[in-house]
């Protein structure tokens, strides 16, 4: 039987290969061909990409003219870069300083955006995670703010991208606003489904033995869903990440996205690949620092060895 590591390397390999065949066999998938030399064409130039079809129509022509043929190599269009030179734009991206003035190091972009990260999360969970236990555990607080949540909750949190710039300014605010917008209602609802699961004999156990009130939820509900209310904070972390380009969209741009905008512009792809690549692997590491955290917090749960 493949081995866990075995199959999570081939879920990364797998797609490398795929990338790789496009972007270095030309059968596969090269509609463009790469000018090496305009010849007589000329509307053509050197470093110029043009369609295959159209090259071939032009060098066609210029043979029935006898004139001079313009030469060139299959290639992707520029915004599929071959992985190498997203590699490299990896290394350059950290090392080179931006050629434009209006540039920023993608080592700054990506810790204005992991602030960002940070405050909207922190800022939802500390209101988010109370609400949730306390809809788990209390029917008349679920009765009051669930289905208000269950309504807010289908709301697109972009839509309130331009009254959060009316009432927080041009800045950070409204970016931290529309990740808490984002991820508060859903958190609320899944926590509190959560402390439902909690098993019912241990509130009984502790009823039984006098426990009630607030020593009830902290001695018993609390401990008793906790394995499972980190492990949702993990999944309520990824989901932070999804509103992180659209909210750093608002206002003034910012962060990695002010980064992938800016190489964008420029067409310079190999490094907005490596912009985008970088979120997902600060994302994984992330996640998966936090699942090995799991296990030395929570030593008995069979659940986070299986998932983790």
């Amino acid at each position: 039987m493949i081995s866990r590591r075995a199959l999570t390397f081939l879920s990364f390999l797998l797609p490398l290969l795929a990338w790789c065949a496009v972007s270095y066999v030309p059968a596969l998938w090269h509609p463009q061909m790469l000018i090496e030399d305009p010849g007589s064409v000329d509307y053509f130039q050197s470093g110029m990409r043009i369609a295959s079809a159209t090259f071939a129509d032009e060098l066609a022509q210029a043979r029935a003219e006898n004139r001079a043929e313009p030469s060139g190599e299959p290639c992707n269009p520029i915004y599929l870069p071959a992985p190498d030179e997203v590699m490299r734009a990896f290394y350059s991206a950290f090392t080179t300083k931006p050629e434009t003035r209006d540039g920023v190091w993608l080592h700054q972009s990506l810790w204005h955006s992991i602030q960002v990260i940070f405050w909207g999360f922190t800022l939802s969970s500390i209101f988010g995670v109370p609400l949730g236990i306390l809809c788990g555990t209390s029917r008349l607080v679920a009765g009051l703010s669930e289905p208000f949540i269950e309504f807010f909750r289908y709301l697109p949190a972009p839509a309130f991208g331009a009254l959060a710039v009316a009432i927080l300014g041009i800045y950070d605010g409204p970016k931290i606003a529309i990740i808490v917008i984002g991820t508060f209602f859903q958190q609320v609802l899944i926590i509190a489904n959560t402390t439902r699961k909690l098993d019912f004999a241990l509130v009984e156990a502790a009823q039984t033995l006098g426990t009630k009130g607030v020593k009830l939820l902290t001695r018993v509900v609390i401990p008793g869903i906790l394995p499972d209310l980190y492990r949702d904070q993990r999944i309520l972390l990824g989901w932070a990440w999804t509103y992180l380009i659209v909210a750093e969209l608002i206002g003034t741009t910012t962060g990695i996205t002010w980064f992938i905008t800016q190489q964008a512009r420029y067409q310079h792809f190999p490094n907005v690949f490596a912009a985008i690549f970088i979120i997902g692997i600060i994302g994984v590491g992330t996640d998966q620092m936090l699942a090995l955290l799991g296990r030395r917090l929570f030593p008995w749960d069979r659940t986070t060895e299986r998932t983790a």
